[in-house]
Formats: structure tokens, sequence, C-alpha cells
């Protein structure tokens, strides 16, 4: 790709949780990559156990974050101007809809979410959550 189409490329950031759905997020990714996003992958630290995270920094060039980064440390990933909460189980949602910022993925959700930057999520619960009132 060219340098040019390169600063032209719309970056988009995959929000994933901890969840056996998780396995998808490379497939997702593939086909996020083929309608010409940059990707990057920003997840829980319970996240991490359910994503090969060495595969996903290959297939994506960038590094998948869990954590916040120290004051004095760069951002180290592109401004995103879409996301996609993917997948976003019970209690990440719940965090979200109450500003609880305890990890760097509900806080990146948090802060987009103010910016009013495109956000979709994709719930995943189980058969009992899924039909609970929060």
């Amino acid at each position: 790709m060219r340098e040019e189409e390169q600063r032209q490329q719309r970056v988009l950031y995959v929000v994933s949780c901890g969840s056996l759905v998780a396995q998808y997020v490379p497939g997702f990714v593939m086909q996020a990559q083929h309608a010409h996003w940059k990707v990057c992958v920003i997840t829980t630290p319970h996240g991490t156990k359910f994503l090969d995270i060495l595969s996903l920094e290959g297939l994506t060039s960038s590094p998948v974050r869990s954590h916040y980064k120290q004051p004095d440390e760069p951002d180290i990933l592109p401004r995103a101007d879409a996301l996609i909460a993917f997948p976003a189980p019970f209690n990440t949602l719940n965090k979200w809809a109450l500003g609880i910022t305890d990890t760097l993925a509900v806080g990146v959700l948090c802060e987009y979410t103010g910016l009013k930057i495109p956000l979709v999520a994709v719930p995943v619960t189980g058969e009992g959550l899924s039909s609970h009132s929060a």
C-alpha cells in the first residue's frame, strides 16, 4: 500500500472481551482489513485468555493493548475512526453504560462514546443474562 493510501486509511478499534466468541475476532479483523480498514485490537485483561495475542499482532501490525499506558508513555495506537465491541459480554456492557473505566477496553469505549465516534456493540451473554433487566 502506498504511503498516501496508508495515511487516508480509516482506523477501526476492535474491543474484544473475555468470551469463547473471541475466537472469531481474527476472522473479523481480516474481513475489516479486506474492506480497507487499519485494525487495532484492544482487549480486557480477562480477554487475553481468549485471544492469540501474537497472531493478532502479526495480523494487524499493531500491538494488542490490554492495560493503560503509563502517563509518560506515548500513545502507540492511531486514533480510531470507528469502534466495534466484539464480543461484548454482560459485564462489559454494564460497566460501559455506567462509565466504570476499570479496564483500558471499557475506558476506550466510554471515551469514544463521549467523542461521538461511530460505535457498534455485539452483545454476547448466556441465556440467563440475556433476559436480565440490566
